[in-house]
């Protein structure tokens, strides 16, 4: 499918960050340097920037590109509200979409490359029904990226862990096929035994030395209750910096003495946060996950799925998102929304350095801006993306 991807060994006349008009050299899927633009037409394997703003590539951090049915005729929204009943609704009717499968997933991927990720953290659906299909769906549909497009994965037990039996024996069938994370779901409002699925999960992530994320949308004291069984396990197993909490209302239902000694913990522990920026909900502070020291990404959830129509893979308008429902305004802060977007969230998808400097993976974003803050409140259309310094669309 991606036999063709052009490789970079140039991009220039470009404006990395807003800054002067330069040349960013690639070899080998890296910038090997940065330098002032040469006013010269561009050689063969070179793209001209034209002036345009560079940004680095987006960073997917909370996915679920293995259910979608994006390209296929319009499902009407149906079944019972609330996470159960979404739950049930996708089991009744995945297998009738062709859901999992790498069909599906190359089409949400293209929609993804499309808009900017070149990298992302995608939750796979694991279960008694379908075993491990997904997964291997979607490492398939990865690969056809030849490296370009950088994937981890996560485990993800969408129907619960504890009340399907066999689910937690597949996760660790997952854990050792190699998995990054396996994942957890709302342990108490699913399971109805948030010590049991914590300490089951936990104990997995201890055993095959891979992370945890896990979904957290129980809110306000019962939601806060459960941040704590999973940063007292984080620490008394030792697995600092190898667990995401994704979504996390109740952060932002807590009073506020109550958010801060949560946040001052996670970040000892280095437990990170993922939100997709909720439209119906209060978003999480910049400043206060900053001055915390607590790592955070963003990410688009499902898109046009069985559980919403919603969502076109476009992680810049979810930045947007959720810099607008946060009242942010100020260039700073609309900047430091777009770092989260993107360098700063390459942790989350493996990648240990993505920005716009000598040493990191190439992956640059061309756009048509004045500058990060202008790209992100208009969120303008990607017209060049590079992944790894291959050409993925534009």
């Amino acid at each position: 499918m991606h036999s063709s991807l052009l490789a970079v060994s140039a991009v220039r006349n470009v404006r990395p960050w807003g800054g002067d008009r330069s040349d960013i050299l690639i070899e080998n899927g890296l910038i090997t340097a940065v330098v002032p633009a040469e006013d010269r037409a561009p050689a063969h394997g070179e793209i001209d920037g034209r002036g345009m703003l560079a940004l680095p590539g987006l960073v997917n951090a909370h996915a679920h590109v293995d259910k979608s049915w994006w390209g296929r005729p319009w499902q009407s929204y149906g079944g019972e509200p609330g996470t159960d009943g979404r739950i049930r609704h996708e089991r009744a009717r995945r297998d009738e979409l062709g859901i999992p499968s790498v069909e599906t997933t190359a089409q949400v991927l293209e929609q993804f490359v499309r808009h900017g990720t070149t990298a992302m953290r995608t939750h796979v659906d694991v279960d008694t029904g379908i075993g491990l299909r997904g997964i291997d769906a979607v490492r398939e549909a990865v690969a056809a990226y030849q490296g370009a497009l950088a994937c981890e994965i996560v485990a993800f037990p969408q129907d619960g862990v504890l009340r399907r039996p066999g689910v937690l024996e597949l996760l660790a069938d997952a854990a050792r096929a190699g998995v990054e994370h396996i994942g957890g779901l709302d342990p108490a409002g699913i399971d109805r035994d948030p010590v049991g699925q914590i300490d089951a999960i936990f104990a997995l992530a201890a055993e095959h030395g891979c992370g945890l994320d896990i979904h957290l949308h129980d809110g306000g004291s019962l939601g806060a209750f459960q941040f704590d069984l999973i940063l007292d396990r984080t620490q008394r197993l030792g697995l600092q910096g190898r667990v995401n909490i994704a979504h996390g209302f109740a952060i932002v239902e807590v009073d506020a003495v109550r958010r801060r000694d949560l946040l001052h913990t996670m970040a000892e522990l280095d437990v990170t946060m993922t939100t997709v920026a909720p439209v119906r909900m209060p978003q999480l502070s910049v400043h206060e996950f900053d001055d915390a020291g607590v790592r955070y990404g963003l990410g688009t959830d499902g898109i046009r799925d069985l559980w919403s129509p919603y969502g076109t893979g476009d992680v810049m308008g979810i930045a947007w998102q959720h810099a607008r429902g946060g009242g942010i305004v100020r260039d700073e802060d609309l900047r430091r929304v777009v770092e989260r977007a993107t360098s700063a969230a390459a942790p989350f998808a493996g990648v240990e350095r993505a920005d716009l400097t000598p040493g990191s993976r190439a992956d640059v974003v061309l756009v048509d801006a004045a500058n990060p803050m202008d790209a992100l409140v208009r969120v303008v259309p990607r017209e060049i993306v590079i992944g790894a310094g291959r050409v993925l669309h534009g």
